[in-house]
């Protein structure tokens, strides 16, 4: 099993499209930066206009704690966009090149070979957030310094810097279980069509449809509380100002039951399929 997990993780290294996707997150990243550089302060200027009659605001509030909190708003959706390429792409490339069959027919147990690309897919989430996590907060930080962040949820919420950092920080660890989540469903969409234009479909439109409903009000106590796409943004519960840990900890156990739902779901499925 262990050489199985390193040979997935060598072929992940090798193929161009994880360097491209690296290349892709930080990209998005400086367009965040320079876009905020260049209008974020009248963005500001007009969000806080009717408060600086009543308020006197001090420091500069255009600053990194901020733009980290705008990166995470904007890369939870190309982050996953991204990811569901990348994972899916380990497996639809080998159908696509016949190499799985190789694979198979070597003294290989199939429940351990899928198991391994499960298994290196969430450890690589998990280091792509990291990277993202770190390269936010290092250019955030060296360019716009720290200060107080301002959220608008409901209504405005002012923290302090080191308390700003401490609930970003949670942002980034409690936001990898959702992109943990959306690699699996992605190599087990992999698993199912095999294909990767069909996969890539797939995901984009599970992706889509999942952020569209995240929205919707089912007027059922279970659906939106349980419902997966109603897990996707328990990070936002970070910057409220008492922070809900019971409403962040039974989201993110319930997310974790959906991820490994899938990932035996995709398991029972490609044992039980011909490789052909």
């Amino acid at each position: 099993m262990r050489n199985l997990i390193f040979s997935e993780a060598y072929k992940l290294l090798k193929q161009s499209k994880t360097y491209y996707a690296l290349a892709a997150i930080f990209v998005i990243e400086i367009i965040i930066l320079f876009s905020a550089y260049s209008q974020g302060q009248s963005v500001l200027d007009l969000l806080l206009d009717n408060l600086k009659n009543s308020f006197h605001f001090e420091g500069n509030l255009l600053n990194g704690n901020l733009l980290s909190y705008l990166i995470l708003n904007t890369l939870w959706f190309h982050l996953p966009l991204i990811l569901i390429v990348i994972i899916s792409g380990t497996l639809t490339s080998e159908y696509k090149d016949r190499t799985l069959l190789s694979v198979m027919l070597q003294p290989v147990s199939k429940w351990k070979f899928i198991l391994s690309k499960y298994i290196v897919a969430i450890v690589f989430t998990l280091l792509i957030v990291f990277f993202l996590a770190l390269t936010t907060f290092i250019l955030s930080y060296s360019i716009f310094g720290k200060g107080d962040l301002i959220v608008y949820l409901d209504t405005l919420n002012f923290f302090e810097s080191s308390d700003a950092f401490y609930r970003i920080m949670w942002a980034f660890t409690v936001g990898a279980i959702s992109m943990v989540f959306f690699s699996v469903v992605s190599l087990t969409l992999a698993i199912i069509f095999e294909e990767a234009t069909k996969t890539w479909i797939l995901g984009a439109f599970f992706l889509i449809v999942s952020n569209l409903l995240l929205k919707v009000n089912f007027d059922n106590y279970v659906l939106d509380n349980w419902l997966y796409v109603k897990l996707n943004d328990t990070w936002q519960y970070l910057f409220y100002y008492a922070i809900p840990w019971d409403k962040i900890y039974l989201n993110t156990v319930i997310l974790i039951i959906y991820t490994i739902i899938t990932m035996v779901f995709g398991i029972i499925i490609f044992t039980k399929k011909d490789v052909n």
